[in-house]
């Protein structure tokens, strides 16, 4: 599979036209329907490789803007989420210097 193909599985007489946001892998036990006990054997047939992440990555980012950005009223919902993951993402990478002001009485 070259850059820009479609995936092995995806087949355009079966599945009508091709979705990037959907998996068109073997179809498994969603992971809110598991049982405590079937959580490692589940973890187990999951494809660990490098261009399986990348594909559920973008299977998220297009899900993402499916529901939020791409609707023909889309409200105000993404721009607050994006806003909203800049924030944890630069207190995450500044935390290192927030950490030393933390029990400071005054600040002269």
């Amino acid at each position: 599979m070259a850059f820009g193909d479609y995936p092995a599985e995806y087949n355009p007489k079966i599945h009508g036209p091709y979705d990037p946001a959907r998996y068109y892998g073997p179809p498994d036990t969603p992971f809110g329907q598991l049982k405590l006990t079937e959580v490692g054997a589940w973890f187990g047939r999951r494809n660990k490789n490098p261009r399986a992440l990348v594909g559920a990555v973008s299977r998220a980012w297009w899900r993402w803007q499916h529901k939020y950005v791409q609707p023909k009223r889309s409200g105000i919902a993404p721009f607050f989420q994006v806003v909203t993951g800049a924030m944890l993402f630069f207190y995450v990478i500044n935390y290192g210097k927030l950490k030393h002001h933390r029990n400071y009485k005054y600040h002269w």
